[in-house]
């Protein structure tokens, strides 16, 4: 269970009452722990996976963009939520876990809504064309570049439309002032960031290890 600040009792019973992922996400949350051992916990969990897939069917996204597609769980379950027409397109640095994404996507029959782009993401994200506005956006990668992958996203970001940013309660580090490490201090200088933003409304959710839900103006 990410969420390590709940009462493991309370944690468990959330679980217990949350749709439960298929068998296909189950098989890839499988290989992604055994392939990659330690990393597997970079992982989005199922409760996360479900939220994802709705509200992206709330928002009605039509295009979606993924920050950090790992082995794919989590954009598996944006790309779930599409509705006819729409696209999500993905970033990340790694050729080698990102071919169990592609492989994955291919069993969940979604390869033709969704596209990757392998390569630093500050560079990639600067590619999408200004005249296509973001309607959800997914940023789930190297901590210090949060703010860099926030403002991009901004600019591209429509009207009403939502940025969701993953880890940023950070095993509840964020609120612990005897934990002065790097990480956490990325975490919690993006917090302060993003809540002090006049463009945005924002909300933090005790979801796994914290999801922010950000809304432009």
């Amino acid at each position: 269970m990410k969420a390590t600040y709940l009462d493991p009792a309370v944690g468990q019973y959330l679980l217990a009452h949350t749709t439960l992922p298929d068998d296909l996400l189950d098989a890839l949350a499988l290989e992604t722990r055994e392939v990659t051992g330690d990393r597997a916990g970079m992982q989005i969990s199922p409760d996360q996976g479900r939220f994802l897939t709705m509200i992206t069917q709330l928002s009605r996204a039509g295009n979606v963009v993924e920050v950090g597609t790992f082995t794919g769980y989590s954009s598996i379950c944006l790309a779930r939520g599409l509705g006819s027409g729409g696209r999500l397109t993905c970033f990340d640095v790694s050729e080698e876990w990102t071919v169990i994404a592609r492989r994955y996507w291919e069993k969940a029959g979604l390869t033709d809504r969704v596209e990757l782009r392998i390569g630093p993401a500050a560079e990639r994200l600067a590619e999408l064309p200004a005249d296509r506005a973001v309607d959800l956006a997914l940023i789930d990668a190297d901590k210090p570049n949060y703010p860099v992958y926030y403002e991009i996203l901004m600019s591209r970001l429509a009207p009403g439309g939502l940025i969701l940013v993953d880890n940023t309660l950070w095993r509840g580090r964020v609120a612990d002032p005897t934990v002065d490490d790097e990480a956490t201090r990325a975490i919690r200088e993006f917090n302060d960031l993003v809540v002090s933003d006049s463009r945005v409304t924002s909300l933090m959710l005790p979801i796994a290890d914290g999801l922010t839900m950000i809304r432009k103006h």
